[in-house]
């Protein structure tokens, strides 16, 4: 007599089942048809290399190559935010970043056309004199040589408006140098200037590498400065009285802060721009945030609650798309 076959137990049949259903699963999601990623070409406009502007740039492109290999990234350096968002405005680039003061300012052809994606992070505005000297405040830069940003700068528009409100003219009443951040710190070690202006995030490398080899300090800009800057204009109310930290420049502050000012900078495109592709963009600024901001400080400050905030430019439509994609 042959021995009785042996039975499956019902909880044997069940976890194949369920196995044959995950792997069926599985197969299905990986032969199912996925979204690709955009492809073509983008043009950013960043700024001087020495700046944050620009490092943010190549970071920027290097996370957009993870997520979208095929579109190829070209950056451009630039004066700055003036210049920037010249640029995307005349459609010669496609992606920038710049001050919210220099978007407002902008009256030129291709205005209406411009959108946000996000807004990014603060920049300082940054008044550095060597430590030996007898400048004090705005008002002692009267007759020296300044620094005061190349002529299409975000640094020039603000300190034009700084000295002016500090009761000077920018033109009479210094001897105004078209000297950024690439050029001022050898040329203030060099005594070739008196003082310069830049305005950046914290810390800027040409700063982190000028301190290493050469002593200088920072002058303050009073909130009563800053209250004079609000008079003189709609355009001024993006500046906001601010304390740079301590630790910004440790080895140049000691700890202590600088008061100062702020602007937000925002990330500028195009309402002609694919709404697909900007979605991706946004995605990838936000995404990748933390690894970016491990090189670059001020990107840490990037945040999904507050990128939405653009102002003074309505958001790009592929920009709102992701937003409300990862809405609560």
């Amino acid at each position: 007599m042959f021995p009785a076959p042996h039975r499956i137990g019902a909880h044997r049949v069940l976890l194949a089942s369920t196995a044959a259903l995950v792997v069926l699963g599985l197969l299905t999601w990986w032969l199912w048809p996925r979204e690709q990623p955009p492809t073509g070409t983008i043009t950013i406009s960043t700024g001087p290399q020495s700046g944050v502007y620009h490092d943010y740039g190549e970071r920027l492109r290097t996370a957009i190559a993870k997520d979208m290999p095929g579109l190829k990234v070209e950056l451009l350096t630039s004066d700055g935010s003036q210049q920037n968002v010249t640029r995307v405005a005349g459609g010669e680039a496609d992606l920038s970043i710049a001050a919210a003061d220099a978007v407002e300012s902008y009256a030129a052809p291709g205005r209406g056309r411009l959108r946000g994606l996000a807004r990014l992070y603060d920049d300082y505005v940054q008044v550095v004199v060597p430590h030996s000297s007898d400048i004090e405040n705005i008002s002692d830069l009267k007759g020296k040589r300044v620094g005061v940003g190349g002529e299409e700068s975000g640094v020039r528009l603000i300190a034009t408006r700084v000295l002016r409100a500090a009761g000077l003219d920018p033109e009479k009443d210094i001897v105004p140098r078209s000297d950024s951040i690439g050029t001022a710190p050898d040329r203030l070690r060099n005594g070739e200037i008196d003082a310069f202006f830049w305005s950046g995030g914290l810390p800027t490398g040409g700063l982190v590498d000028l301190a290493r080899v050469y002593d200088f300090r920072f002058i303050p800009i009073s909130g009563d400065l800053v209250t004079e800057l609000h008079a003189q204009g709609e355009t001024s109310r993006y500046y906001r009285s601010s304390v740079m930290p301590g630790d910004a420049y440790r080895s140049i502050q000691q700890g202590a802060p600088v008061q100062t000012l702020t602007v937000a900078n925002l990330l500028v495109t195009r309402s002609d721009l694919d709404p697909r592709l900007t979605e991706w963009l946004t995605r990838v600024v936000i995404k990748s945030r933390d690894n970016i901001g491990s090189h670059v400080h001020a990107a840490q400050l990037v945040d999904l609650r507050t990128a939405i905030y653009t102002d003074p430019l309505p958001l790009h439509e592929g920009a709102r798309r992701y937003y409300r994609s990862v809405k609560p």
